[in-house]
């Protein structure tokens, strides 16, 4: 698997004078940082394809896709939950996010709730976790607590269990049956898992929820025919999509 050196937590050689140097040099800076995340993708993708599968047969047996993590981590999962049924047309219950500290916690960052391990596995309790659905845990170190106790939680009731961290042999790796590791090395900023962590995370849910939707017919070919049309701008995609497809 590609490695792009250290962890999310390590001090990176690279960008120790940040703080001292002209802005367009900072950008250059960030964005040569940046392409260690396409490497970190391209060693994941054995085991996002594995996730898919996984998936979409829990998903194809009546469960759910469920999303899991505290702060930035917990964010990504809402967000691409929530995107799930505009663009898929499927039921919100689907596919589901759980952030830790609740929808409160999407707005403004709530310290501590990350540590919650009794709450963790209490927020998969209260959505009725089963053996039908499929659980990825999100959390870029891969030992926050709370996801950590969600997992385990998941795994006890035989759910498919999926981690997505940013680092190499984590807790949260051990405890799913499937990891995704995206290593992408010391931050721009070290500890700031928002940064390079963050897009890598978000690539790799997008392409689980896509990639699934795909394998569950939720697209022809590569159009979004079974979008929500809830707008003007998706009414007339609808319409675009709808003449493309009688023109084949």
């Amino acid at each position: 698997m590609a490695d792009q050196g250290g962890s999310t937590e390590d001090v990176n050689p690279r960008t120790r004078n940040i703080d001292r140097i002209a802005v367009r040099d900072l950008a250059q800076h960030m964005h040569v940082e940046n392409a260690a995340v396409q490497p970190a993708m391209e060693g994941a993708l054995p085991a996002i394809g594995d996730a898919i599968t996984a998936i979409t047969e829990r998903l194809q047996s009546g469960g759910r896709l469920i999303y899991i993590g505290a702060g930035t981590s917990g964010r990504l999962g809402v967000l691409d939950s929530v995107e799930c049924p505009p663009t898929f047309g499927t039921r919100p219950e689907l596919v589901v996010g759980v952030i830790a500290g609740g929808v409160s916690a999407l707005t403004r960052s709530i310290e501590g709730v990350e540590d919650d391990t009794a709450q963790g596995a209490a927020d998969l309790k209260d959505i009725e976790v089963t053996a039908k659905d499929a659980v990825v845990g999100i959390s870029a170190s891969g030992r926050t607590p709370y996801t950590l106790a969600a997992l385990r939680r998941a795994r006890d009731v035989s759910a498919c269990t999926v981690a997505i961290t940013c680092n190499a042999d984590t807790p949260l790796a051990s405890a799913a049956d499937i990891a995704i590791e995206l290593r992408v090395g010391a931050e721009v900023i070290a500890g700031s898992t928002r940064l390079k962590a963050g897009t890598a995370t978000k690539l790799a849910l997008n392409m689980l929820s896509t990639g699934t939707m795909i394998q569950l017919g939720r697209t022809t070919g590569n159009l979004m025919s079974h979008l929500m049309p809830v707008c003007d701008k998706l009414r007339a995609r609808q319409e675009r999509i709808r003449q493309s497809l009688e023109e084949k």
